[in-house]
């Protein structure tokens, strides 16, 4: 399976670190009440089709990622920061400067 980071671009998934269901909410910190609590670790559904995941990109720029994926084909429809909102008026993703750029970048900045 490959995932499409928006930093960094497709990468295989051994890159990557699974960190659950994406569409669990977190009960009130200062709640007692334990039947939410236990929902909350150990309930989870089983979905088969799609889902939305939290995966990190681990092997790479860290970055916590909400993964739309098909649980019975592995087909991703999207991938997003997770946390963020998307913009819709941007629809590339950001560039990495290359090895000489970033050496005439810090030759500059030292004079």
């Amino acid at each position: 399976m490959r995932i499409t980071c928006p930093y960094c671009g497709t990468r295989d998934v051994v890159e990557f670190t699974y960190q659950g269901d994406a569409t669990v909410t977190r009960p009130d910190p200062a709640s007692t009440d334990q039947a939410a609590w236990n929902a909350y670790v150990y309930d989870r559904a089983n979905p088969a089709g799609k889902h939305s995941e939290l995966w990190q990109h681990s092997g790479g720029c860290r970055a916590h990622l909400v993964v739309e994926r098909d649980t019975v084909s592995h087909v991703i429809t999207s991938v997003a920061f997770a946390g963020i909102k998307p913009n819709p008026a941007r629809t590339t993703t950001p560039k990495r400067k290359s090895p000489a750029r970033k050496a005439a970048t810090r030759g500059k900045a030292a004079s």
